[in-house]
């Protein structure tokens, strides 16, 4: 089942804290709202203290005000569920709810989210305040949904406290069933680390060079997942219970979370929250790098948790706490850009972050669509815009899907291992940048898919022309067997090295590399190293006179291939070091699909090459033409008919070439076959009603 957001039209929403204002404010910040065409407000996710001032004390009198206001307005709410920042009279009073770093020091009150989610009593008092909450709101006419908690696992995602340990001995029990099963699965045999009472099991603790167990530690990461789910469980079967025509949702996207079981378990749809400004102020070492433009590949990877999903926290201004994280103010019209890059990846109800910008506490330079002094300003005329143009167009865009023919592979395990194993996981992040960069340049729309929530059905691959495996060295058998069937009802899948050569333990198997996919590639590894420090990487050796392009190098990890299959073709060699001559790059046709396999992390270059290769090609070549600046999306009605995003993250002009018979939903004019993109602008082209 499909869990997206249900909307017939594009909406606009803020993220609003009347507990922070004089009550004086709430009408004129509503009025204008509505002026603004904001539809939405978010409410309550931090306000525990003021719904509970003490234990068994329930006082909701401010939210009905604000609430009733709001509904004056015809605002539509969503309520938080509080429950990321216990009040100081829980965490004094019990302190065994509170987070601890792995040597066990407690962090104290005075942050969030610095509880833990295993802790009994916690999840006590998280199921009263939120069954009374719902009691209280639930018929509330205001309120159409709810929040879970607010960004699980944010701020921290890993867990230590008295609790999470005697939980996790419990889940490790559940999971194994016995303790000679757990020793062969974590391979305790190693350094006599085999465990004999079950009171001996503990998540990872300080070690000696600060190395646990690896197996252990991947477990580590599956447990912190399921201790997310299980606490979020309590709170949405509450709501399901007591507020069952309201939806819910959660905000998101952090580490040692599955949050596709997590909305397929639980929430009606995702959300995600929004700082495309992130991208830039850590930006990627390569050359050339997307900046806030790679934020649509954190976009996409919401869309493949829910193909239309909300932003519950849009970026509105420069962001920062007082100690940490300073952001720049967006350019003039980058907010406006941000938000269309929403859109063009699924987003049909955006909320911006916030209404106004906090004048005490640790995010007051986390600036709203308001500044301090609550006058006007570029930001808030920016949002009118945009409010404008969604009462315009938003039937227009809400409900289509976004299209591409090419997707790059993820799963958890892997990078739940790979953040613990430096000879695989590094590679990961290089080349699904290289690919994801390459494509956008190449205005190739891509999705970025999760395994979890394709299962083991390859009509759910067979969508896609190309799949991307970078460096799964965790692979199934299963999934091995998943994507030979994709292979031969015609796919083409993309391994990249260090593939295959774990299990789902992180066992290194006792076969030849790549393991479970040696057989589909046709090759075997026949040796390898690392390319690091004074091991410089070496350059590919094209044989096909289909390449061109740059010189292109074998970074990261050079796998030495041997041919095992005589229908293998060897598309690239390595053209120097001792291996120079050795298979690099392969495809091995099977069925009517293929099967390549390249023996190294993958660069800018070489993804290059290997698109004209497969002779992949953006789908409006034949009629548009932008320079590599701008973004190329397309999102598909029921119909058919398609909506083109242009989105320019240039500090510059863009001409676009358009040949054909469309127009720009947002009103810009396309003359002599050109349109031009103002920096930082934006263009939805459809096919004119009358054409073709």
């Amino acid at each position: 089942m499909v869990k997206s957001i249900k909307l017939d039209t594009l909406q606009l929403g803020v993220c609003y804290y009347p507990e922070h204002w004089s009550e004086e404010l709430w009408e004129n910040d509503f009025k204008r709202m509505r002026e603004m065409n904001i539809s939405t407000i978010r409410v309550g996710e931090f306000a525990w203290a003021l719904f509970e001032p003490e234990e068994g004390v329930f006082e909701f009198g401010l939210f009905d005000r604000a609430l009733d206001a709001a509904r004056r307005y015809g605002l539509n709410v969503i309520v938080g569920t509080p429950t990321a920042t216990p009040p100081a009279w829980l965490t004094h009073r019990y302190p065994e709810v509170l987070n601890a770093a792995a040597d066990g020091t407690l962090y104290r009150h005075g942050m969030r989210r610095h509880y833990n989610y295993n802790s009994p009593k916690y999840r006590e008092l998280c199921a009263i305040i939120t069954r009374e909450m719902a009691e209280h709101f639930k018929s509330h006419p205001a309120i159409v949904g709810w929040q879970l908690d607010n960004e699980f696992n944010c701020e921290t995602n890993v867990f230590y406290a008295e609790a999470d340990h005697i939980a996790f001995r419990a889940w490790a029990q559940r999971k194994y069933g016995t303790l000679d099963a757990l020793n062969a699965a974590w391979g305790t045999v190693v350094w006599s680390q085999t465990y004999t009472d079950w009171g001996q099991i503990y998540l990872p603790r300080p070690t000696v060079a600060d190395s646990p167990n690896p197996h252990l530690a991947l477990d580590e990461k599956r447990f912190i997942s399921d201790s997310v789910i299980e606490f979020a469980r309590i709170q949405a079967d509450i709501l399901r219970e007591v507020a069952p025509n309201h939806w819910i949702t959660t905000n998101g996207l952090f580490g040692h979370l599955d949050s596709h079981a997590l909305t397929d378990e639980l929430l009606d749809f995702f959300s995600y929250d929004s700082y495309p400004q992130f991208s830039t102020i850590f930006p990627s070492a390569d050359e050339n790098p997307l900046l806030d433009r790679k934020w649509s590949l954190n976009l996409s990877a919401a869309r493949d948790i829910s193909p239309n999903f909300c932003i519950m926290e849009q970026q509105a201004g420069p962001g920062g706490w007082v100690n940490r994280i300073d952001m720049p103010s967006p350019r003039p019209g980058q907010m406006r850009l941000w938000t269309y890059q929403s859109v063009l990846h699924g987003a049909d109800l955006v909320l911006y972050f916030r209404w106004r910008t906090a004048t005490v506490g640790t995010e007051i330079y986390w600036h709203g669509l308001n500044d301090y002094h609550n006058r006007p300003n570029r930001r808030v005329r920016e949002a009118e815009q945009v409010g404008r143009e969604f009462a315009q167009i938003g039937d227009k865009i809400a409900g289509t899907a976004y299209q591409a023919n090419i997707a790059i592979l993820r799963d958890y395990d892997n990078e739940w291992d790979g953040e613990f194993d430096v000879w695989h996981g590094p590679l990961t992040a290089r080349s699904t940048n290289a690919w994801f960069k390459t494509l956008q340049y190449r205005h190739i729309p891509v999705d970025y898919v999760s395994l979890s929530a394709v299962g083991t059905d390859p009509e759910k691959l067979l969508r896609y022309q190309v799949l991307v495996y970078p460096h799964a060295a965790i692979l199934s058998e299963e999934t091995a067997e998943l994507l030979k069937t994709y292979v031969e009802q015609g796919g083409k899948v993309i391994f990249g090295a260090r593939t295959g050569y774990k299990n789902v333990h992180g066992h290194c198997r006792m076969q030849p590399f790549p393991g479970p996919v040696a057989e589909l590639c046709g090759i075997t590894v026949d040796d390898f190293t690392l390319i690091k420090g004074t091991v410089k990487a070496p350059a590919l050796r094209w044989t096909t006179t289909d390449a061109g392009g740059p010189e292109s190098f074998a970074e990261s990890f050079n796998d030495i291939l041997r041919v095992e299959d005589n229908a293998v073709e060897v598309l690239a060699e390595y053209a120097s070091d001792y291996y120079a001559g050795s298979p690099a790059l392969t495809r091995r046709k099977q069925g009517s699909g293929e099967a390549w396999y390249y023996g190294a992390a993958f660069g800018d270059d070489t993804v290059s090459i290997i698109l004209d290769l497969l002779g992949l090609d953006s789908p409006v070549s034949s009629w548009l033409q932008a320079p590599q600046q701008v973004e190329v999306g397309i999102r598909q009605a029921a119909d058919g008919s398609e909506r083109v995003f242009l989105l320019n993250y240039g500090a510059d002009s863009a001409r676009v070439e358009v040949k054909g018979d469309y127009s720009d939903l947002l009103g810009a004019s396309i003359e002599q076959e050109t349109l031009e993109l103002p920096a930082y602008g934006v263009a939805i082209l459809t096919k004119s009603v009358d054409s073709d």
